[in-house]
């Protein structure tokens, strides 16, 4: 018989002999610092191991570990259930959620907010519920909302990273050809995550008010960092300016599940159109009820000018090394170029205690290789000292510097 199946052990060699193959290596917990299992297979952690210092996180708030949030997860399990049960359509809204959403409108200046089961399914059920004609998308925007205008089956015209020249371009050559009766989306995330860099949104949203385009825009990166636990929409002053805002609760915020936040009519629209919201079960109340709890430490605590000292003190110290920092964000990345020396570096941070993974192809164009530094507010000034030492050291080693 015809073999018509899939020969997935050839595409796992091809992966390693290219130096993409990735391995999963658990963590014993999720804070500035942990103890890691060997790779995929090997055994659980340890504590007789070396305990490392991890800046690859995306808890830029250092608030995964926060007693405040751990308490509010234990009540909304005890008081309204560990799980949601059913779509939210269904049975599966409760009180939790509203809360959470109330917060978020709040937050980011909008008449409502919804929340999804991930930032993922809230994308791409956005994108696809709005059904644009044409979408003008950042090349570096987030794999999520690449895939969102692949299932809005929409025209999607890609221009080059946070310039304004070639969207006002883009817009222009779309006006001449296309019909007054399209709708137009730009979509593009507020902080790019393998970049660093923050997205010009007062001048996107100045071209979508001369062509007559919505915004739409994935504060996944942004969210609670910036002015009152907004995003860089807020930092900005342009919630009244951008369509849709979209973020994460994954990330700064402690949890898990993702968030669009807009008028009436569009979260009206999306609870009845978005697929992904329609058909998934509804966030867990002990998931909406720590973001909740995170987004209130962020708006009310120290946490985020904690953050940003860190932030500064890490990117001076690379930077007098001779490392180049890219972008203006929380996001360190430290170009190093070729594949073989960020792998390099990466392990020669690993030896040394600190995880900071390399990003290279196909994640990051051939050539650009890095690696991705993310301090956290719960990072001491002695942790990124430490930080900075191994890089130094390894970057010796590697011959970087």
């Amino acid at each position: 018989m015809e073999d018509r199946g899939f020969d997935l052990e050839s595409r796992l060699e091809s992966l390693q002999s290219q130096d993409l193959k990735r391995t999963l290596s658990p963590v014993d917990r999720v804070a500035e610092r942990g103890y890691f299992a060997a790779p995929s297979g090997g055994e659980l952690p340890v504590l007789e191991g070396s305990e490392a210092l991890v800046f690859a996180s995306n808890n830029y708030l250092g608030l995964t570990a926060d007693e405040r949030i751990e308490e509010a997860v234990t009540q909304a399990a005890a008081t309204v259930g560990t799980g949601a049960g059913a779509s939210r359509l269904v049975t599966g809204d409760t009180l939790v959620h509203r809360d959470l959403e109330r917060q978020l409108a709040e937050t980011k200046d909008t008449e409502r907010a919804l929340v999804f089961s991930s930032g993922y399914a809230a994308n791409v059920g956005t994108i696809a519920a709005l059904e644009p004609d044409v979408i003008f998308s950042d090349e570096h925007n987030h794999a999520s909302i690449i895939d969102g205008c692949r299932l809005a089956a929409a025209d999607t015209v890609v221009y080059d990273h946070c310039d304004l020249a070639s969207l006002r371009i883009a817009l222009e050559e779309q006006a001449t050809r296309g019909g007054e009766d399209e709708s137009w989306l730009i979509v593009t995330d507020s902080i790019f995550s393998m970049d660093g860099t923050v997205a010009p949104l007062t001048g996107i949203a100045d071209l979508a008010d001369e062509y007559g385009a919505w915004v739409m825009v994935d504060e996944a990166h942004a969210t609670g960092l910036y002015a009152d636990g907004g995003g860089v929409v807020q930092a900005e002053g342009l919630a009244d300016r951008i369509d849709v805002q979209l973020g994460t609760l994954s990330k700064a915020l402690a949890s898990q599940g993702g968030y669009i936040a807009g008028n009436e009519a569009l979260i009206e629209y999306l609870v009845n159109e978005a697929r992904s919201f329609v058909f998934s079960t509804g966030l867990t109340p002990p998931a909406a009820a720590a973001a909740s709890e995170a987004l209130h430490v962020a708006r009310h605590d120290d946490v985020r000018e904690r953050l940003w000292d860190n932030v500064a003190h890490l990117r001076d110290g690379l930077e007098a090394m001779g490392f180049a920092i890219t972008g203006d964000s929380q996001i360190l990345p430290v170009r190093v170029g070729n594949r073989q020396d960020a792998l390099m570096l990466a392990d020669g941070l690993r030896e040394r205690n600190v995880v900071a993974p390399a990003i290279r192809p196909p994640t990051v164009p051939e050539g650009t290789s890095r690696i991705r530094v993310t301090p956290t507010a719960a990072h001491s000034r002695d942790d990124i000292v430490t930080c900075l030492e191994a890089f130094q050291a390894a970057g010796e080693e590697v011959g970087l510097l």
